[in-house]
């Protein structure tokens, strides 16, 4: 035990210091002599380094304290080609680590043999293999009493899991392969205790299209259904809740999330189909929906909730590539007011929107500026990117002023990247947990200063990840020199007057970070679809059936989540784009073929369709006439008229007109919103006149005077001829009564040769006239249509 302790480098007074170091070097003097004698074996032990794996599954208690029996397991895999004999698996106490860089530098090494010391806790504490085959991987466990590890003064000891064999091309005693961690020692309370503040992200990536159905449910439109495999049991995010609900930690919250849950939880959602179509969601998803909500809701219940901007905005990439474009800025503060308003309704709790959360914490003075310009007035940033100039010589608490009203709340870089490896082996997620535990322990240990610490691990952990991090919270909130709390207590203490305020400058943005942004041409896109939905909107009598929709839309076209995905944002984007495009078009004019127009006047129709489910109004309809010396339209060169229609009809509106000279002229017909702003696109058509003139008329005049001539003059040639009859028919003939029926003079009666009916058999003639405009007719305007009178 006093050589463990020794080893461990102990505060054992210097005499039985020099004591045990010479007693360790008279009784490892033969051993010397005989390894100066084999000058093989040193490289050998390097050669065989990675003979055998060492994987440490499990440690348990991760932070012991007085009375613990620690527990140890794992498996070992020969991966050389000869058999191990005479192999067993010890443990290995290193001395105490004083600094968060010796932490670091062990875990770089952590499977290297040559690069640790400690010594083996004992024979009667390991685990013996008479072989190990090649290939063949062996389990083992491993209990030992906490005393029986001379464990000493408060601290971070290096801990380590050692195979030792032989094989025969090298038959001697020899470290095969090693497995080196963390072991936190704090067995009573500390003085003073780290408050800590743990964020537990609840963040997702897309998955609403701006597709709704046209019912009055407006069913959603998923781009597919990885949602529901994530919410389901076992999923990521059925387990970041489940994990969560026992943990002391601040949730942060994405609003986006929670609105397509919701969505999903009606039960009509649908999925988008590789051909434009879309399928009805499965219903059995409906269940799981409601399920992970209504255990999300109990988590979350008297906890701190921060609810993100909706669809969590790239802010670097708004500050780095957006702001010189206009409105861009808009839909952060959209995104920003949105978010209260939709986690209230979904969870039932106030969150606080104070906070902003730029991607891995990295800041600059443009994305400091940009995050809170939509009014939070706190910023959650990184130790690396925020980095200490002062030599402080430990780690300040996390609240740093940095002008204007803003506070940076920096995270510890160590600790917040401590569960960002693959994780999904036992080993790596413990070796994980032990690796931030170490870190936690060993910041506490720099001052007695009482500080508040803050973890923001990566947005959307992987379920082992979660798991490890959860295992982590744990044994920190179960220690005895953490204490936990949350984030806006964090924000709020004092901070410490030698740390850092200084915020870096735009060129200081990690290169690395900057090639995944989104570029300026995805914020000039966005701008052009929030134009076209700004004129859509006005026509509409329900925006908010579009609106809603389209504006949450234009916000998931700015989330963080595209990052590392350029192609899949693309067709996002265009998919928002298309779909508003679409909608627009249903309102439209219908196109028109040449018309005829003769006379001076007349009408000319043009018809307005409404396809949309609603009634649209707010529009005017102006027709102009390019050529208005020929052909005016309501007297001017144009004329206009009020729009309203109802949904799924359409309108014909007519404007009249008035010709001046034969001839084709063309007209334009163009709706407008009532603010000005041109709607839809044109529709064009030619207008033939066929003018009637005055010499025309003359003629026609002309003629009817003719017409009443020779009707005067048969008159008084029937009456001449009347006259002269009874002296033609002799005598004795009685004279016919003027007004009897069948005497030529008489009213209705005839001359010989003469039809039943005045002028009905005479051929027509030139002069007569002929009307100036076609009968009025019911059906669509075709090829060479006629106008209205």
């Amino acid at each position: 035990m006093a050589e463990a302790a020794d080893f461990q480098g102990t505060s054992a007074s210097p005499a039985r210091r020099w004591l045990r170091r010479a007693g360790a070097l008279l009784t490892g003097a033969p051993l010397l002599a005989g390894l100066l004698q084999l000058p093989a074996a040193a490289p050998a032990q390097a050669a065989s380094s990675d003979t055998v794996s060492v994987s440490l599954d499990s440690l348990s208690p991760s932070a012991p304290t007085d009375g613990d029996t620690l527990t140890v397991s794992g498996t070992v895999t020969n991966n050389g080609k000869q058999a191990v004999t005479d192999a067993h698996v010890g443990l290995q106490v290193g001395p105490r680590l004083t600094t968060r860089s010796d932490i670091d530098s062990v875990a770089r090494h952590s499977d290297d043999p040559q690069s640790g010391s400690g010594s083996e806790v004992g024979d009667k504490y390991e685990e013996k293999f008479d072989k190990l085959a090649p290939g063949v991987a062996q389990h083992f466990s491993i209990s030992v009493p906490v005393d029986k590890l001379g464990l000493d003064d408060d601290g971070v000891y290096e801990f380590g899991v050692a195979l030792s064999g032989e094989t025969s091309a090298r038959p001697w005693p020899q470290v095969l392969g090693i497995q080196r961690t963390f072991l936190p020692w704090q067995p009573s309370d500390a003085d003073t205790k780290t408050r800590t503040t743990f964020l537990w992200p609840l963040i997702s990536t897309v998955h609403m299209t701006a597709k709704t159905g046209a019912g009055d449910l407006q069913t959603p439109e998923f781009l597919d259904d990885d949602l529901a495999e994530d919410l389901a049991p076992g999923g990521r995010l059925a387990q970041m809740v489940d994990l969560g609900k026992d943990l002391d930690v601040t949730w942060v919250v994405d609003p986006d999330l929670l609105a397509s849950v919701d969505a999903m939880a009606v039960g009509n959602y649908r999925l988008q189909g590789a051909d434009g179509t879309s399928t009805p969601g499965p219903r059995e998803h409906q269940a799981v929906a409601k399920q992970w909500l209504a255990a999300l809701q109990k988590a979350v219940a008297g906890k701190e909730v921060v609810a993100l901007p909706f669809a969590d905005p790239d802010l670097a990439s708004l500050a780095h590539n957006g702001t010189s474009v206009t409105g861009s800025l808009s839909h952060l503060k959209d995104a920003t007011d949105v978010a209260a308003t939709t986690v209230k309704t979904v969870l039932h709790v106030t969150p606080s929107t104070d906070f902003a959360w730029p991607v891995e914490g990295a800041v600059d003075r443009s994305i400091m500026k940009v995050a809170t310009s939509a009014g939070a007035d706190r910023v959650i940033a990184r130790s690396d990117s925020l980095q200490e100039t002062a030599g402080l010589p430990y780690t300040p608490s996390a609240a740093r002023p940095v002008g204007s009203g803003t506070t940076a709340v920096v995270a510890d870089s160590r600790l917040s990247t401590a569960f960002e490896d693959d994780l999904t082996k036992a080993g790596s997620a413990t070796l994980a947990v032990q690796r931030f535990l170490a870190q936690s322990l060993e910041l506490n240990t720099q001052t007695d200063k009482q500080r508040s610490i803050l973890v923001a691990p990566q947005r959307m952990p992987t379920a082992s990840q979660a798991q490890a991090m959860a295992a982590a919270v744990k044994a920190l909130q179960g220690g005895t020199w953490a204490q936990p709390q949350d984030l806006t207590a964090t924000s709020k203490d004092k901070p410490d007057p030698g740390a850092t305020t200084r915020v870096p400058p735009t060129s200081a943005y990690p290169s690395s970070l900057r090639r995944q942004e989104l570029p300026r041409t995805v914020f000039e896109q966005i701008a052009r679809t929030q134009g076209k939905l700004d004129n859509f909107r006005v026509i509409l009598t329900d925006q908010s059936r579009v609106v809603t929709p389209f504006g949450r839309a234009i916000n998931r076209d700015m989330s963080t989540s595209w990052r590392g995905h350029r192609s899949t944002a693309e067709s996002y984007r265009d998919g928002v784009k298309t779909w508003l495009d679409g909608l627009a078009d249903e309102v439209k004019l219908i196109d028109k073929s040449e018309t005829k127009l003769s006379g001076r006047s007349a009408t000319i129709p043009v018809t307005v369709q409404n396809n949309l489910v609603q009634p649209v109004g707010h529009l005017v309809l102006r027709l102009e006439s390019t050529m208005p010396t020929r052909l005016k339209i309501g007297g001017k060169a144009y004329d206009e008229q009020p729009v309203e229609i109802s949904g799924g009809h359409s309108q014909s509106v007519k404007f009249t007109t008035s010709a001046n000279a034969n001839g084709r002229v063309t007209v334009i017909a163009q709706l407008y919103t009532e603010d000005g702003e041109a709607y839809g696109a044109p529709v064009t058509f030619d207008v033939k006149v066929t003018e009637v003139t005055p010499t025309v008329m003359l003629v026609i005049g002309g003629g009817v005077l003719l017409l009443v001539l020779a009707g005067f003059r048969m008159y008084t040639q029937r009456k001449r001829a009347a006259a002269r009859q009874p002296e033609d028919d002799g005598p004795g003939t009685a004279p016919q009564d003027p007004e009897e029926p069948g005497n030529p003079g008489a009213p209705g009666g005839r001359l010989p040769g003469e039809s039943d009916s005045f002028g009905a058999d005479d051929p027509e003639q030139p002069s007569d006239p002929a009307p100036d405009t076609a009968p009025e007719s019911t059906d669509p305007s075709g090829t060479g249509e006629r106008v209205d009178r």
